[in-house]
């Protein structure tokens, strides 16, 4: 049958994709359906806007694109502990006799050094500003900015004012793009795998001796393993850049027969200096490589103010449906201020407004 009305031809397009039978179906299946019908001139046109317009489509379809952004460089630190990633391992077994459940990852950006320290997943703001401050301070000196994930202990009206007191600027990741902090994703990944080599078979290990070792022991000798082991970004292991020497590990007992010369202290900080600026290029050709891949398959996004958006639902608790049932997306909001290249500020809605408004 030839159709000439254009509202009769949108009741059609309208039974053949938005109907329960019809199931919101893509566009290839809406057009069979339309194509066993009626015909109309330009028709599969037709059916390609109305199915790429839809906004029960849009809201409810998984995003199988490749993120609309290409990657930024954060601020490049100068010494090392100048700014350092925070995050937390969280869901570990009870460990040591005070039951630490948690282990906060503390990482120098410049020298990609560690510090790992076991704590509880329920510390308050003050458990967790002390521990930094009575055993990572005296070791770094003051951090002058710290990047993390959204998380409470650094929301707290408490952990802002230390921040305040140490004149520290507050580098929160974009919300729900979690990508700003990726050396400390990186860091507690590799975490994760170390104690897990030790772990896997149970909440304890026995060595050969039969001394017992859970996670919380293992720490130190993993923050040291990692600390002198070459780093690919730097070229070089993060205890060299940060304190211009490997410390001693057991395997070095190995070479006690072998000459080994010591800098003398007139050549050491050449040494040093050599080392921060060859690390410095090793960092800077790292980050071209990865921008250079990343780039060359992602698309740079065009939005503009007062264009509409749909924001992704994945992280949106408050929609009470069961999760399964969840659009992915919701909206339309208006945006309302661009930050950089990446991420957009949008007008929530009453319902959302407890949210933070700006997304990637």
């Amino acid at each position: 049958m030839t159709v000439v009305d254009r509202s009769l031809i949108n009741l059609v397009l309208k039974e053949c994709h938005d109907s329960p039978f019809s199931g919101h179906l893509s566009e290839d299946r809406t057009r069979e359906k339309v194509k066993t019908c009626i015909w109309w001139p330009m028709w599969q046109k037709d059916v390609a806007e109305y199915c790429k317009t839809c906004d029960r489509c849009q809201k409810a379809n998984i995003s199988t694109i490749k993120r609309l952004v290409n990657m930024m460089k954060i601020q490049e630190p100068r010494i090392p502990w100048e700014i350092v990633h925070m995050d937390w391992v969280t869901g570990l077994p009870p460990g040591d006799d005070r039951g630490y459940n948690a282990c906060l990852v503390i990482v120098d950006i410049f020298s990609k050094t560690p510090i790992f320290l076991p704590c509880h997943k329920d510390d308050t703001a003050m458990n967790t500003a002390l521990l930094i401050w009575n055993i990572v301070v005296s070791w770094t000196g003051i951090f002058t900015d710290i990047i993390s994930d959204r998380d409470p202990k650094f929301t707290s009206a408490l952990w802002k004012n230390l921040h305040q007191l140490f004149g520290t600027k507050r580098s929160f990741s974009t919300a729900y793009h979690p990508q700003t902090d990726g050396l400390g994703e990186r860091m507690i990944q590799t975490l994760e795998d170390m104690v897990r080599r030790f772990c896997a078979y149970g909440l304890e290990f026995k060595d050969c001796d039969g001394f017992t070792h859970e996670w919380c022991t293992h720490l130190p000798e993993l923050e040291l393993a990692y600390k002198t082991s070459i780093h690919a970004s730097i070229n070089q292991t993060p205890a060299i850049l940060e304190k211009g020497w490997n410390p001693t590990l057991p395997q070095d007992s190995l070479r006690k027969y072998l000459i080994e010369i010591h800098p003398t202290a007139a050549s050491f900080k050449g040494m040093l200096d050599k080392a921060v600026k060859h690390a410095v290029r090793c960092m800077e050709y790292s980050f071209a490589y990865a921008k250079d891949k990343w780039d060359k398959s992602h698309a740079t996004p065009d939005f503009k103010v007062g264009d509409l958006a749909l924001v992704s639902t994945t992280n949106l608790n408050n929609i009470k449906v069961f999760t399964k049932l969840k659009d992915s997306f919701s909206g339309h909001f208006v945006i309302k201020a661009l930050h950089g290249e990446n991420a957009v500020e949008v007008e929530l809605s009453e319902e959302l407004s407890h949210k933070h408004p700006t997304f990637q």
